[in-house]
């Protein structure tokens, strides 16, 4: 009962900020740039080229007026507050168009600048050759196309705020953009650049309410118009094979009591399967149930239940990388310092708590009256020991990223150990010159993530 007290009060608050989320947004956001709510990113097929690249091969090209490409230079020669080069952008061939006066040539230069500063500001500089295991699909560049972007800019005058309209919104952002302008150490200035780059590579508006781990924290939050509703510890994959990849998707429902079908990697390469069909009495006692086909294949799938390595509760977030959020029989875990220590997927400690609360967010449970049953409803699904799905119906996305400066769940700007190594390509990729005609999937494969297999 204590359980569902508290999980109450924390929906209560939640909800209250969700209900008032689309409101305040529509109020703050620029028309016709921020994305609908909560939409998933749009997914284009891996062989078609983005419009940009396009661009960039056949520039798009506008009428661009003496007074336009001076705002340009004026916004170039200040970049380096949003961590990128000036040098990048060619401010001298840009200059020299100006001085040869309007014209076709000046039409070229300042577009193609521009187009650039679009690129680099909306999508990130970093290529995707250099995002180790990033695997989200940054839905900007479709919501916020180049050519539009510049004819707004042109129309208005303001080349400097349609570019600023560019940036990512998350509070992170702007607290690392603070901490550039002051700080004078080179490494330091290097780590924050990086970081910056990488909340381009998301979509610039994740949200109204969404949930968010970074990898290297070992913390997930739950945030509501970018205020954290409630923070909670993770144990994310083991460096090598089964470090966690970054993803975005989405919730499509909670699983309470989930079972868990072993990995063939599990059960015929680590012998499982054998084990289980030759010792039915440790098999009960573990939870496991294990069948052979008629062509000899085994199956074992682990019961709900306490012991069970999914624990009780599991986000459905479909996936093809089969990483998800879930509970763990295992919760002294959460204790250490070190928290690498899964087979990729995401453990998430008070779970019960996680879950119950997207439940009732999730079915837009609005009244106090609502709220109470819908939570005494999800405590007693999530204490039934019985597989259950509730859908939602108010989809969450869910962000796996992975930030090595970044503010913590206290409002700390912090530096986080870079546990997979994947500072040092960001970092070679920001000295080295810009890359034009860069992709937006990765060509990268996905590694085998097996479910999570409780061995520590």
């Amino acid at each position: 009962m204590n359980f569902a007290v508290r999980t109450l009060g924390l929906t209560s608050g939640a909800l209250a900020l969700a209900l008032s989320a689309n409101t305040a947004r529509a109020q703050a956001a620029p028309a016709n740039l921020l994305p609908a709510e909560n939409q998933p990113a749009a997914q284009a097929p891996a062989s078609e080229p983005s419009a940009d690249v396009a661009a960039t091969a056949a520039p798009l090209v506008q009428q661009w007026s003496p007074a336009n490409a001076r705002a340009l230079q004026a916004v170039i020669a200040g970049i380096g507050a949003e961590g990128l080069d000036p040098a990048d952008y060619r401010p001298a061939e840009l200059q020299a168009a100006l001085s040869a006066g309007p014209g076709a040539e000046l039409d070229q230069m300042a577009s193609r600048t521009f187009a650039w500063l679009v690129e680099d500001l909306r999508d990130g500089r970093t290529p995707m050759s250099a995002r180790r295991q990033w695997f989200v699909v940054d839905p900007d560049a479709d919501r916020m196309p180049t050519a539009e972007v510049m004819t707004r800019a042109l129309t208005s005058g303001d080349i400097a705020g349609a570019l600023a309209m560019l940036n990512p919104t998350h509070p992170d952002y702007a607290r690392l953009k603070q901490e550039l302008a002051t700080t004078t150490d080179p490494r330091r200035t290097k780590l924050i650049r990086a970081n910056m780059d990488r909340w381009r590579w998301l979509a610039r508006d994740l949200g109204s309410q969404y949930l968010i781990t970074n990898v290297p924290e070992y913390q997930l939050r739950l945030t509501v118009n970018d205020k954290i509703i409630s923070t909670y510890r993770t144990i994310v994959g083991k460096p090598g094979r089964t470090a966690t990849p970054q993803l975005a998707e989405t919730v499509e429902g909670v699983i309470f009591n989930p079972t868990w079908t072993v990995p063939q990697s599990i059960v015929r390469g680590e012998g499982l399967g054998a084990r289980v069909l030759g010792n039915p009495a440790w098999a009960r006692r573990a939870g496991y149930v294990g069948t052979r086909g008629a062509n000899g294949f085994v199956t074992v799938v682990q019961q709900p239940g306490p012991g069970n390595s999914l624990g009780l509760m599991k986000l459905d977030m479909p996936n093809p990388h089969a990483i998800f959020l879930h509970d763990t029989p295992n919760r002294g875990l959460f204790n250490q310092a070190n928290r690498a220590l899964s087979h990729g997927c995401v453990r998430t400690e008070r779970a019960q708590e996680l879950a119950i609360t997207l439940a009732i967010l999730g079915n837009n449970a609005t009244t106090p009256e609502a709220r109470q049953a819908a939570a005494a409803e999800a405590v007693r699904i999530s204490t039934s020991g019985k597989y259950t799905r509730v859908p939602v119906e108010r989809r969450m996305p869910v962000y796996i990223t992975y930030f090595t400066m970044a503010q913590d769940i206290n409002g700390n700007l912090a530096t986080f150990a870079d546990i997979y190594g994947r500072d040092a390509p960001v970092l070679a990729a920001l000295d080295a010159p810009r890359q034009e005609n860069r992709a937006r999937r990765t060509s990268e494969e996905a590694v085998e993530i097996i479910d999570d297999l409780q061995t520590t």
